[in-house]
Protein backbone atom coordinates (compact mmCIF):
# COMPACT_ATOMS: atom_id res chain seq x y z
CA UNK A 1 0.00 0.00 0.00
CA UNK A 2 1.20 3.49 -0.87
CA UNK A 3 1.26 6.62 1.26
CA UNK A 4 -1.80 7.92 -0.62
CA UNK A 5 -3.76 4.69 -0.32
CA UNK A 6 -3.55 2.65 2.86
CA UNK A 7 -6.85 0.85 3.25
CA UNK A 8 -8.43 -1.30 5.96
CA UNK A 9 -11.66 -3.30 5.77
CA UNK A 10 -14.23 -1.90 8.21
CA UNK A 11 -17.02 -4.24 9.32
CA UNK A 12 -19.74 -2.82 11.60
CA UNK A 13 -21.52 -5.58 13.50
CA UNK A 14 -24.64 -5.68 15.64
CA UNK A 15 -25.82 -9.11 16.85
CA UNK A 16 -24.48 -10.78 13.71
CA UNK A 17 -24.40 -14.26 15.22
CA UNK A 18 -22.34 -16.94 13.50
CA UNK A 19 -22.14 -14.89 10.31
CA UNK A 20 -19.63 -12.50 11.88
CA UNK A 21 -16.99 -15.21 12.26
CA UNK A 22 -17.74 -16.56 8.79
CA UNK A 23 -17.46 -13.11 7.20
CA UNK A 24 -14.23 -12.22 9.00
CA UNK A 25 -12.73 -15.62 8.18
CA UNK A 26 -13.50 -15.16 4.48
CA UNK A 27 -11.97 -11.69 4.45
CA UNK A 28 -8.84 -12.83 6.30
CA UNK A 29 -8.33 -15.47 3.63
CA UNK A 30 -7.80 -12.71 1.04
CA UNK A 31 -6.88 -9.55 2.99
CA UNK A 32 -5.12 -9.17 6.37
CA UNK A 33 -6.21 -5.73 7.62
CA UNK A 34 -9.64 -5.56 9.25
CA UNK A 35 -11.31 -3.55 11.98
CA UNK A 36 -14.59 -4.90 13.34
CA UNK A 37 -16.76 -2.38 15.18
CA UNK A 38 -19.01 -4.14 17.69
CA UNK A 39 -22.01 -1.83 17.84
CA UNK A 40 -23.38 -2.65 21.28
CA UNK A 41 -23.99 -6.32 20.47
CA UNK A 42 -25.36 -8.51 23.24
CA UNK A 43 -25.38 -11.89 21.49
CA UNK A 44 -21.73 -12.66 22.28
CA UNK A 45 -20.83 -12.85 18.58
CA UNK A 46 -17.65 -10.80 19.03
CA UNK A 47 -16.18 -13.59 21.17
CA UNK A 48 -16.24 -15.87 18.14
CA UNK A 49 -13.25 -13.84 16.91
CA UNK A 50 -11.07 -14.35 19.98
CA UNK A 51 -8.89 -17.05 18.41
CA UNK A 52 -8.52 -14.98 15.22
CA UNK A 53 -7.06 -12.11 17.26
CA UNK A 54 -4.33 -14.40 18.51
CA UNK A 55 -3.18 -15.41 15.03
CA UNK A 56 -3.94 -12.33 12.90
CA UNK A 57 -2.06 -9.19 13.89
CA UNK A 58 -3.94 -7.13 11.30
CA UNK A 59 -7.34 -7.84 12.87
CA UNK A 60 -8.65 -5.33 15.41
CA UNK A 61 -11.89 -4.92 17.33
CA UNK A 62 -13.46 -1.63 18.44
CA UNK A 63 -16.23 -2.14 21.01
CA UNK A 64 -19.05 0.36 21.49
CA UNK A 65 -21.03 -0.02 24.70
CA UNK A 66 -24.43 0.80 23.22
CA UNK A 67 -26.03 0.22 19.85
CA UNK A 68 -26.04 3.50 17.92
CA UNK A 69 -26.59 2.45 14.32
CA UNK A 70 -24.48 1.59 11.30
CA UNK A 71 -23.40 5.13 10.53
CA UNK A 72 -22.20 5.76 14.07
CA UNK A 73 -20.25 2.50 14.03
CA UNK A 74 -18.62 3.42 10.72
CA UNK A 75 -17.66 6.85 12.08
CA UNK A 76 -16.00 5.34 15.15
CA UNK A 77 -14.20 2.78 12.99
CA UNK A 78 -13.10 5.47 10.54
CA UNK A 79 -11.70 7.65 13.31
CA UNK A 80 -9.83 4.66 14.74
CA UNK A 81 -8.43 3.85 11.28
CA UNK A 82 -7.29 7.43 10.76
CA UNK A 83 -5.48 7.40 14.10
CA UNK A 84 -3.71 4.20 13.03
CA UNK A 85 -2.42 5.84 9.85
CA UNK A 86 -4.89 4.49 7.30
CA UNK A 87 -6.09 6.76 4.49
CA UNK A 88 -9.16 4.77 3.36
CA UNK A 89 -11.69 2.25 4.61
CA UNK A 90 -13.55 -0.40 2.66
CA UNK A 91 -16.89 -0.94 4.36
CA UNK A 92 -18.70 -4.25 4.17
CA UNK A 93 -21.55 -5.82 6.12
CA UNK A 94 -21.12 -8.60 8.64
CA UNK A 95 -24.04 -10.63 7.30
CA UNK A 96 -22.31 -12.34 4.38
CA UNK A 97 -24.00 -10.30 1.63
CA UNK A 98 -20.86 -8.66 0.28
CA UNK A 99 -18.28 -10.46 -1.92
CA UNK A 100 -14.93 -10.83 -0.20
CA UNK A 101 -13.46 -12.12 -3.47
CA UNK A 102 -13.97 -8.61 -4.95
CA UNK A 103 -11.79 -6.97 -2.30
CA UNK A 104 -8.61 -6.86 -4.37
CA UNK A 105 -10.39 -5.47 -7.45
CA UNK A 106 -11.97 -2.74 -5.34
CA UNK A 107 -8.68 -2.00 -3.58
CA UNK A 108 -6.95 -1.69 -6.96
CA UNK A 109 -9.67 0.68 -8.17
CA UNK A 110 -9.28 2.74 -5.00
CA UNK A 111 -5.50 2.89 -5.31
CA UNK A 112 -5.85 4.24 -8.85
CA UNK A 113 -8.29 6.91 -7.64
CA UNK A 114 -7.23 7.82 -4.07
CA UNK A 115 -9.30 11.02 -4.09
CA UNK A 116 -12.50 9.15 -5.05
CA UNK A 117 -14.98 6.91 -3.31
CA UNK A 118 -15.52 3.53 -4.95
CA UNK A 119 -19.20 2.64 -4.76
CA UNK A 120 -20.37 -0.92 -5.17
CA UNK A 121 -23.20 -1.34 -7.66
CA UNK A 122 -25.04 -4.56 -6.73
CA UNK A 123 -25.54 -7.35 -9.21
CA UNK A 124 -28.52 -9.27 -7.83
CA UNK A 125 -28.93 -13.02 -8.06
CA UNK A 126 -32.10 -15.07 -8.00
CA UNK A 127 -31.93 -15.16 -4.19
CA UNK A 128 -32.56 -11.41 -3.89
CA UNK A 129 -35.95 -10.59 -2.31
CA UNK A 130 -38.10 -8.79 -4.88
CA UNK A 131 -39.28 -6.29 -2.26
CA UNK A 132 -35.72 -5.17 -1.63
CA UNK A 133 -34.79 -4.97 -5.30
CA UNK A 134 -37.82 -2.87 -6.21
CA UNK A 135 -37.91 -0.92 -2.97
CA UNK A 136 -34.49 0.64 -3.58
CA UNK A 137 -35.45 1.99 -7.02
CA UNK A 138 -37.10 5.13 -5.60
CA UNK A 139 -34.11 5.84 -3.36
CA UNK A 140 -31.76 5.41 -6.32
CA UNK A 141 -33.92 7.66 -8.48
CA UNK A 142 -33.87 10.46 -5.89
CA UNK A 143 -30.16 10.21 -5.10
CA UNK A 144 -29.37 9.95 -8.81
CA UNK A 145 -31.20 13.23 -9.37
CA UNK A 146 -29.54 14.92 -6.38
CA UNK A 147 -26.04 13.86 -7.46
CA UNK A 148 -26.39 14.33 -11.21
CA UNK A 149 -26.37 10.58 -11.76
CA UNK A 150 -23.00 10.12 -10.09
CA UNK A 151 -24.27 7.55 -7.56
CA UNK A 152 -25.68 4.46 -9.28
CA UNK A 153 -26.80 2.62 -6.13
CA UNK A 154 -27.21 4.52 -2.89
CA UNK A 155 -27.95 1.64 -0.49
CA UNK A 156 -25.21 -0.89 -1.21
CA UNK A 157 -22.68 -0.75 1.63
CA UNK A 158 -19.70 -2.35 -0.14
CA UNK A 159 -17.64 0.80 -0.65
CA UNK A 160 -14.26 2.47 -0.31
CA UNK A 161 -14.19 5.90 1.32
CA UNK A 162 -11.26 8.33 1.63
CA UNK A 163 -11.11 8.99 5.35
CA UNK A 164 -10.52 12.74 5.50
CA UNK A 165 -13.72 13.78 3.67
CA UNK A 166 -15.73 10.93 5.18
CA UNK A 167 -15.00 11.98 8.76
CA UNK A 168 -15.30 15.69 7.99
CA UNK A 169 -18.73 15.33 6.36
CA UNK A 170 -20.05 12.99 9.04
CA UNK A 171 -18.91 15.21 11.90
CA UNK A 172 -20.57 18.22 10.27
CA UNK A 173 -24.03 16.66 10.73
CA UNK A 174 -25.98 14.96 13.50
CA UNK A 175 -27.60 12.70 10.91
CA UNK A 176 -26.16 9.70 9.01
CA UNK A 177 -25.85 7.63 12.17
CA UNK A 178 -28.34 4.83 11.45
CA UNK A 179 -29.66 2.95 8.44
CA UNK A 180 -29.82 6.25 6.53
CA UNK A 181 -26.01 6.39 6.47
CA UNK A 182 -25.29 4.83 3.06
CA UNK A 183 -27.47 7.05 0.82
CA UNK A 184 -26.84 10.29 2.68
CA UNK A 185 -23.07 10.00 2.95
CA UNK A 186 -22.74 9.20 -0.76
CA UNK A 187 -24.85 12.24 -1.65
CA UNK A 188 -23.05 14.61 0.69
CA UNK A 189 -19.60 13.42 -0.39
CA UNK A 190 -20.54 14.14 -4.01
CA UNK A 191 -21.71 17.61 -2.93
CA UNK A 192 -18.37 18.02 -1.13
CA UNK A 193 -16.55 17.40 -4.39
CA UNK A 194 -15.47 13.78 -3.84
CA UNK A 195 -15.47 11.90 -7.18
CA UNK A 196 -17.64 8.77 -7.34
CA UNK A 197 -16.52 5.66 -9.19
CA UNK A 198 -19.19 2.97 -9.49
CA UNK A 199 -18.13 -0.65 -9.75
CA UNK A 200 -20.27 -3.79 -10.13
CA UNK A 201 -20.27 -6.27 -7.24
CA UNK A 202 -22.39 -9.40 -6.73
CA UNK A 203 -24.63 -9.55 -3.67
CA UNK A 204 -26.08 -12.62 -1.99
CA UNK A 205 -28.97 -12.95 0.44
CA UNK A 206 -28.70 -15.79 2.92
CA UNK A 207 -31.87 -17.54 4.01
CA UNK A 208 -32.77 -17.97 7.66
CA UNK A 209 -31.79 -21.63 7.39
CA UNK A 210 -28.26 -20.52 6.45
CA UNK A 211 -28.07 -18.05 9.33
CA UNK A 212 -29.20 -15.01 7.35
CA UNK A 213 -30.28 -12.07 9.52
CA UNK A 214 -31.68 -8.60 8.97
CA UNK A 215 -32.07 -5.74 11.42
CA UNK A 216 -34.07 -3.69 8.92
CA UNK A 217 -37.36 -2.57 10.44
CA UNK A 218 -39.73 -1.82 7.56
CA UNK A 219 -41.79 0.85 9.31
CA UNK A 220 -39.11 2.56 11.41
CA UNK A 221 -36.37 2.50 8.79
CA UNK A 222 -38.61 3.47 5.87
CA UNK A 223 -39.79 6.47 7.91
CA UNK A 224 -36.15 7.36 8.56
CA UNK A 225 -35.32 7.04 4.85
CA UNK A 226 -38.33 9.18 3.91
CA UNK A 227 -37.21 11.89 6.34
CA UNK A 228 -33.67 11.69 4.97
CA UNK A 229 -34.78 11.98 1.35
CA UNK A 230 -36.95 14.96 2.26
CA UNK A 231 -34.00 16.75 3.84
CA UNK A 232 -31.72 15.99 0.92
CA UNK A 233 -34.32 16.98 -1.68
CA UNK A 234 -34.99 20.40 -0.16
CA UNK A 235 -31.28 21.01 0.31
CA UNK A 236 -30.71 20.02 -3.32
CA UNK A 237 -33.37 22.53 -4.42
CA UNK A 238 -31.68 25.22 -2.34
CA UNK A 239 -28.32 24.38 -3.88
CA UNK A 240 -29.76 24.57 -7.40
CA UNK A 241 -31.36 27.95 -6.75
CA UNK A 242 -28.11 29.32 -5.35
CA UNK A 243 -26.08 27.88 -8.21
CA UNK A 244 -24.03 25.63 -5.92
CA UNK A 245 -22.61 22.68 -7.91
Amino acid sequence: MSATFRCIVLIPSYNSGELLRQTVSEVLAVYPYIVVVIDGSHDGSEHSLDDFLTHHAGLHIVRLRRNGGKGRAVLYGAQWAQQEGYTHVLTMDADGQHPEYCLHDFMAAGARRPQAMVLGKPVFGLDAPALRVWGRKLSNLLVGMETGGKVKDCLFGFRIYPLLPLIRVMKSSRFMRGFDFDPEIATRLVWAGVPAYNKDAPVQYLSGELGGISHFHYVRDNVRLTFMHGRLFFEWLRRKRSGTP
